[in-house]
């Protein structure tokens, strides 16, 4: 089945897609139990990928159950596009222009879906067959929005502490009551005023996969909040030092990360210089600006 690939220009999200339309019942296998008839309502994934090859072929078999993947690539070089074009539901789309943060670019890819029903996953995101079958089942109120548990692995291990478990996210809402906010970092969908239901079953979460990805979102994540909080929030080189002493002792010691081992350290010394470098950058912003 084939693929559209489009280009996507300016916050409109003007682009054009040759795939034709095509139902696919819940995307269940005959070993699963289908919803009733007429009961599925049809739901459009979203993903923004950037050299997501080491794990997109697995997220994408996971939402074969999904009635259509909008794919939209903020400038891959590796395989992204080929892996996309193996899956019959996926629609492909090219950021056009700079990086504008996550919260906008979401919404961007939230514009080019075809249904009201939106499942928001990351390209190292898998949604497991029992979260699939559950959201299949439910009656979905466009004044709810639906969060998920969070599994995050590191080193091919969940992890249990510093503080990334118990974790649950916002991602399945209707954009005709709710969207992302516009935030260039830490962007949610917005749930004031609407009701929030917790489900049961998980997403696996594979956010890094070395120490290369650490220092890798280290880096982005650091600039994307300065430039959130330039001439908003204050900051110094001694703040920096004591919010990153902070967080290594939170996330090591009351986060108990000590209990990891190695990979424990890893997480909380990049918790530390993640905040390190952020408070850092802001303070190098807010100079400029000043």
């Amino acid at each position: 089945m084939a693929t559209s690939t489009s280009l996507l220009t300016g916050d409109a999200g003007h682009y054009e897609s040759s795939r034709p339309h095509q139902r696919f019942l819940g995307g269940f296998t005959p070993t699963d139990t289908a919803p009733a008839a007429g009961r599925f309502v049809p739901i459009s994934a979203t993903i923004l990928t950037k050299n997501s090859a080491a794990r997109l072929d697995e997220v994408l078999t996971a939402l074969h159950w999904c009635d259509e993947v909008v794919v939209l690539d903020t400038g891959s070089t590796d395989d992204t596009l080929a892996i996309a074009r193996r899956h019959w539901n996926v629609s492909f789309h090219r950021l056009a222009g700079p990086f504008s943060g996550f919260g906008r670019v979401r919404r961007q890819a939230v514009a080019l879906a075809r249904h009201d029903w939106i499942l928001s996953i990351d390209s190292d995101e898998i949604v497991t067959p029992a979260l699939a079958a559950e959201i299949a089942a439910l009656a979905l109120d466009p004044g709810t929005v639906y969060t998920m548990p969070f599994h995050n692995y590191f080193n091919g291990r969940q992890i249990t502490t510093c503080g990334w478990h118990p974790d649950r996210h916002e991602r399945l809402f209707n954009r005709t009551a709710t969207n992302f906010c516009g935030s260039e970092v830490h962007e949610k969908v917005q749930t004031a005023h609407l009701a929030v239901q917790p489900l049961r079953h998980p997403i696996r979460h594979h956010s890094y996969e070395s120490l290369d990805d650490f220092l890798r979102k280290m880096n982005s994540y650091g600039r994307l909040f300065a430039t959130q909080h330039a001439g908003r929030k204050a900051s110094s080189p001694a703040k920096a030092v004591a919010r990153s002493l902070w967080a290594f002792g939170k996330s090591y010691l009351l986060q108990l990360g000590c209990l990891e081992g190695y990979e424990g350290l890893v997480i909380s010394a990049y918790k530390a210089q993640t905040v390190f470098w952020k408070y850092l950058l802001l303070h190098e912003a807010n100079r400029r600006a000043a």
